[in-house]
């Protein structure tokens, strides 16, 4: 975690100098849309996700993911991806009017990725590698008391002015407070499939929903399924390529008495060349 923090200051301070390669506002977007760019990236995304449960409730997570790759050899990146999410959720009784409400650091999601820095003969970007799930949750609303691991995929293809793929990744606890705690195991997949469609001007239109599944959960309860889109644009902020981007998505399907409706994302990205 030192070396992360030291790498992301390191990035900072030499901002002007890195950010400095020409980048195309088709290159910028199409290095957004990839999860395996060989460049320092740093996506701030905000969920806010709307009537929640029978009772209608909101809540909102806003996630930091520095993405730092690092080159293993002449024909192997390692990429990293680390989710921190901050939780602001509705909990307790219903009082005055609204919900209390709990705001704070959730779980923190650390993933590696091993990809071949040569895509394959049919155009195709791969990556695998492991995931591991820390107990980070500054409240024990927000989190699971649970130490997790396991196994993360992707896979891409960058097509004319389309790029699209899917990630996919499952994590099972295997420490942690136990269920007579009040904290069930972790058994929990995501499921990323993205389609990107590049535009004139560095605009763009994706369809990036988030799947999950709670492997843990009877079947009223395990899957949540949105559908939506999205536009955004490349740009530059000074000399820093980025993004910016805004997406809705409902939920055709959602877990029972207290799945979510609606989910809107606004996610900005700066990148970083190495």
């Amino acid at each position: 975690m030192k070396t992360t923090l030291k790498t992301l200051a390191l990035a900072v301070v030499l901002l002007p100098s890195i950010a400095s390669a020409e980048m195309s506002q088709e290159e910028i977007a199409k290095a957004s849309q990839n999860p395996l760019t060989a460049m320092y990236s740093l996506p701030i995304q905000n969920n806010t996700y709307v009537n929640m449960g029978l009772d209608n409730k909101t809540k909102n997570i806003a996630n930091f993911q520095p993405v730092l790759p690092f080159d293993l050899n002449d024909d192997w990146t390692v990429v990293t991806r680390t989710i921190v999410p901050i939780v602001s959720s509705p909990v307790g009784t219903y009082s005055g009017g609204n919900y209390e409400r709990v705001f704070g650091l959730g779980d923190t999601t650390f993933t590696a990725f091993f990809t071949p820095k040569a895509a394959s003969e049919s155009g195709w970007i791969w990556g695998v590698g492991p995931s591991l799930y820390l107990p980070t949750a500054t409240d024990t609303d927000l989190g699971t008391k649970k130490w997790g691991a396991g196994a993360s995929a992707v896979a891409l293809k960058m097509e004319g002015k389309f790029v699209y793929g899917a990630l996919i990744s499952n994590v099972w606890s295997f420490a942690g407070s136990g269920q007579d705690a009040g904290f069930e195991r972790v058994n929990a997949m995501t499921l990323q499939p993205f389609v990107n469609y590049n535009m004139d001007d560095g605009w763009f239109v994706a369809s990036v929903p988030i799947i999950t599944a709670n492997w843990e959960a009877d079947s009223d309860h395990t899957w949540t399924v949105p559908m939506g889109l999205g536009i955004g644009r490349a740009m530059k902020l000074g000399k820093i390529p980025m993004t910016a981007q805004v997406h809705g998505y409902y939920n055709v399907v959602t877990p029972d008495d207290y799945g979510e409706e609606w989910q809107m994302r606004i996610q900005i990205q700066l990148l970083f060349p190495r």
